[in-house]
């Protein structure tokens, strides 16, 4: 009896353990988006430093806290006066949350070795920008975009801007989240345990 009492707290510790990381990195992805000094916005593309990185730790940890970080971190560009677009290109993250989250869950020294997590990081950011330039491309055929877009052509506005760009910020964005994670150490395998 004794042992099950034991087991049921370690169980409830864990799941508030969970809980208080996801509320921590929905935190960070709402902030970031609302102060970060470095923001490029060229409608439908945004391009702002470091906006995924909670994403990436949360996929390091599990699918679950990567898509509740990914839908709150919509609330972060939505208050940060961003236009609908962009917050609808955020909540297209949940597809490589889920996606990236299921893989690193089925493999977690993908994220350890150096050649194997830029090869994942590559191809994630593939995911995440075909992701977001299909969104895209649904409001740039319905008509819903900037003029300039139209003037700019497909091409470079929704495949160079979104896509490539997207692809770019991906990378850019894992290996800033690589660098973080790496740097709690021995405390990161401790969270990949928890989940």
């Amino acid at each position: 009896m004794f042992i099950i009492h034991k087991e049921l707290i370690r169980i409830k510790r864990n799941e508030v353990f969970k809980l208080t990381l996801s509320a921590l990195l929905i935190s960070i992805g709402i902030v970031i988006p609302m102060v970060s000094p470095i923001k490029i916005l060229m409608e439908p593309a945004s391009f702002t430093l470091a906006s995924h990185v909670p994403i990436f730790i949360a996929l390091f940890i599990s699918p679950g806290i990567a898509v509740a970080v990914s839908l709150g971190t919509v609330v972060g560009f939505m208050l940060a006066g961003f236009p609908l677009i962009i917050a609808l290109r955020a909540l297209s993250h949940v597809v490589f949350a889920v996606i990236g989250g299921l893989v690193i869950k089925r493999n977690r020294l993908l994220i350890e070795d150096k050649v194997k997590s830029q090869i994942f990081s590559f191809f994630i950011g593939i995911l995440h920008g075909a992701s977001e330039m299909a969104l895209v491309t649904f409001f740039y055929f319905g008509g819903a975009l900037p003029q300039a877009n139209y003037t700019d052509g497909f091409f470079y506005s929704i495949f160079l801007l979104v896509g490539v760009g997207t692809l770019l910020h991906s990378m850019i964005d894992f290996f800033i989240a690589q660098i973080v994670w790496k740097g709690l150490g021995k405390r990161t395998k401790k969270l990949a345990q928890l989940t």
